[in-house]
Parts: structure tokens; sequence; C-alpha cells
């Protein structure tokens, strides 16, 4: 445009009639063209101003499409940490709930093994108490045995009395 605007306006009237103006025209065709271009140099600055003014349009509706797709690329992004926060949640339970099914698990064994060992222990229970009952007969026959008096021994002051004695 700046072109075209250069073109049109580069023809000066000549200083005498019938010289040729800088631009290589004749002083009376010269004011002729002028004439001629007037409407074209008023159209192209009208073209200049609307096309500003479009301009003008078109930055503050790219503003404005820049700002919503801001907002909803913010709306996005807080749905997505949302979604993680709810992903996040049910992973944490999912994990607690393994944990107790494990730990409960556990525990129902160990259950299992007390009831075996108790088991295990009732059995043997009364074939325990027969042998201590036993090993406990055993040390006190031992012992009335050890501390019984022997054939033809007599302790003192028992029988017949002894010489001197009152």
């Amino acid at each position: 445009m700046t072109g075209f605007r250069d073109f049109l306006t580069r023809f000066r009237p000549a200083a005498s009639p019938g010289r040729a103006a800088p631009g290589g025209v004749p002083a009376d065709r010269s004011a002729e063209l002028r004439a001629e271009l007037a409407p074209p140099l008023a159209l192209l600055e009208q073209a200049e101003a609307e096309a500003r003014a479009i301009r003008e349009r078109a930055d503050v509706a790219a503003a404005s499409r820049r700002r919503e797709a801001a907002r909803q690329a913010e709306e996005i992004v807080a749905e997505a940490r949302a979604e993680a926060d709810r992903v996040r949640e049910r992973a944490a339970d999912q994990v607690l709930r393994a944990a107790e099914d494990e730990a409960t698990a556990l525990l129902d064994e160990a259950e299992r093994e007390a009831v075996a060992v108790r088991d295990r222990a009732g059995s043997r229970t009364p074939a325990l108490a027969a042998r201590v009952v036993a090993l406990v007969l055993e040390n006190l026959t031992a012992h009335l045995v050890s501390s019984a008096p022997r054939e033809g021994h007599r302790s003192p002051g028992r029988g017949r009395p002894q010489e001197g004695g009152p």
C-alpha cells in the first residue's frame, strides 16, 4: 500500500507550462492526473483506516480468545488435579483394603496355629501329668527309702533305755 501511495503522490506540477514535471509528465497533464487520482487516494486512505480498525478488533478478539483459552486451560488443569486426587484416594483405599485383608489372613493363620498347638498340648497333658506324678512318686519313694532306718540300726532314744540314763 505504501508503494501505491508513493506512486499516486509523486506527480507534481511543472514550474512552467509545457515543461515536464520531475516524474516526466507534462505540467498541464499533471494536474489532470492528480484530479483523476484523488478518488483512489481517498479510497486508499479509507482502506487503510478500515484495515487499522480491523487489526484493532482482531487484536481485541485475539486477547479475548487468549483469556478464554487460559480460563479453559485452568478449568481443565483443576479437573485433572481433582481426578488425580480421586485416583490417589481410590489407590490409597485399595492399598488399605489389601493391607487389612493381609493382616486378617495373618491373624487367622496365627489363630489356627494357636489352636493346633493347644490341641497338641491338650492331647499330651494327661500323659505329661501321669509322667510328672510318676516322677514325684519315684522321688518320694527314693527319699523315704533313703531316710528310713536300716535294719539292726537303732536311733538313740528309741527302744531300750541306755545304761546310766535316768
